[in-house]
């Protein structure tokens, strides 16, 4: 397959997702969750690959995001309802189960997902983001301790204030957030500094194209779901972080399905060592770590990522036959 999937429109959970779909139907379904400020696009060197190999490929627009539905309220962006829109989205295509693939915020929804709906997650593989237990803290206040108030998810809490920096300069705000990353030996010495996005972005005139990891015409493709739909719902996700803290009060962490966890080794707010907590909560968990990757392994690691990808799904969900 060498052309990304066209869209079809799903309802699940009372929104409808703009859903990309590839590969045989019967073939074990992957179902792949892309992170903020992404879209199913950020799949767009994974999904063939997979489909190829003989896996059904499930790639929805998150709510909030690209094609799908945007709701206003970020009560609306609850971890429940995430994971009950990915639940509903197994139901309306008749898949019992599915392994989770999530980056970025949708590693955050997957993960929760092999915890509150451990009957339709066959297996997770996180890219970049970690499983992770609850902390002693809202995580709002973790943030505060990394990067101080104007730490961009601290930031993004107030409604309007990250819309407004970002909003009218998409295509500016593209090759900004994507950036090629400092080296992993000189990551600490970009702290705090780092963490304020809509600040270091009121001052940012522009880079190289050779500083940035996406090429114009798929930043083309992200400006323009923008444009449409606006930062704000996307950000919802992110106003929901302490609110999803207290919900998982008491929820057991630990988890026995198969997990694959694919680390990036200059990733600022997903380094490798996060993952350190995961042989205590993961009893069936192997472990990657792509050398001199940033936050956008998709885009900056593509062979490498399919590649650890597929070795552990054809060992652990081989396609039939």
């Amino acid at each position: 397959m060498t052309n990304f999937p066209a869209p079809i429109r799903v309802e699940t959970n009372g929104i409808t997702l703009s859903v990309h779909l590839a590969g045989p139907e019967d073939g074990p379904p992957l179902l792949l969750a892309h992170g903020w400020p992404e879209l199913a696009w950020s799949w767009k060197h994974q999904i063939g690959p997979l489909a190829e190999a003989g896996y059904r490929v499930i790639a929805p627009d998150l709510r909030g995001f690209g094609g799908s539905d945007c709701p206003g309220d970020p009560a609306d962006y609850g971890i429940d309802t995430l994971v009950a829109d990915l639940t509903g989205l197994l139901d309306a295509l008749d898949h019992e189960q599915a392994v989770f693939v999530g980056h970025d915020w949708g590693g955050i929804i997957v993960w929760h997902a092999a915890m509150l709906a451990s009957d339709r997650v066959a297996g997770v593989i996180g890219v970049n983001t970690p499983h992770l237990p609850r902390g002693a803290e809202p995580p709002t206040a973790y943030f505060r301790e990394v990067g101080g108030e104007d730490h961009y998810i601290l930031r993004f809490q107030e409604p309007g204030y990250g819309e407004s920096r970002f909003e009218g300069r998409e295509d500016d705000f593209f090759a900004f957030i994507f950036g090629s990353p400092p080296p992993a030996d000189r990551l600490e010495s970009y702290f705090p500094d780092i963490t304020h996005i809509p600040r270091q972005f009121e001052s940012f005139k522009g880079r190289d194209e050779a500083r940035i990891v996406v090429p114009p015409a798929d930043r083309a493709v992200y400006a323009e779901a923008y444009r449409r739909t606006g930062f704000g719902p996307g950000m919802n996700l992110y106003r929901n972080f302490d609110a999803n803290w207290r919900r998982m009060g008491g929820v057991d962490h630990r988890l026995s399905l198969p997990c694959l966890m694919v680390s990036a080794e200059c990733d600022f707010m997903l380094p490798p060592k996060l993952a350190g907590w995961m042989p205590a909560l993961c009893s069936d968990v192997e472990f990657n770590v792509i050398e001199g990757c940033g936050h956008w392994t998709m885009w900056e690691a593509p062979q490498m990522l399919n590649a650890h990808m597929l070795d552990w799904l054809e060992r652990r969900f081989p396609v039939a036959g």
